[in-house]
């Protein structure tokens, strides 16, 4: 019976966070696919060297491409949620609430400009 080359630790742990990001989305937890976001954007930080990718019985070069796509098409329901999220918020807080009403530059003039007040 042949051996069965098992998928790299790396590409294993990327792959349970991808899954931990999926689970948060479809619960619309917002808190818990920020936190997933992070552990996935750390592990692709700790990603493994091009070497490893290419030595023999190594099975990086045929995992990754499978979870690249995955990290992708997750990539985009988040920025999907994002921008619902922004919508919604938009919805709530007038604009008029977040125009800035102090002069930033602290130079008196003769007309009134709105700025963020300085501390």
């Amino acid at each position: 019976m042949p051996a069965v080359a098992l998928s790299h630790p790396w590409i294993l742990q990327l792959q349970g966070s991808l899954d931990a990001l999926e689970k948060a989305l479809l619960a619309g937890e917002a808190m818990a696919v920020e936190s997933a976001s992070a552990q996935v954007q750390s592990i692709l930080k700790n990603a493994p060297r091009t070497a490893e990718f290419q030595a023999e019985g190594s099975t990086l070069g045929k995992d990754l491409p499978a979870a690249a796509q995955r990290f992708a098409q997750l990539r985009q329901a988040v920025l999907r949620a994002q921008a619902q999220s922004q919508r919604a918020v938009s919805s709530l807080i007038p604009p008029s609430v977040t125009t800035p009403l102090y002069d930033r530059s602290g130079q008196g003039s003769s007309h009134t400009s709105r700025g963020y007040l300085s501390a």
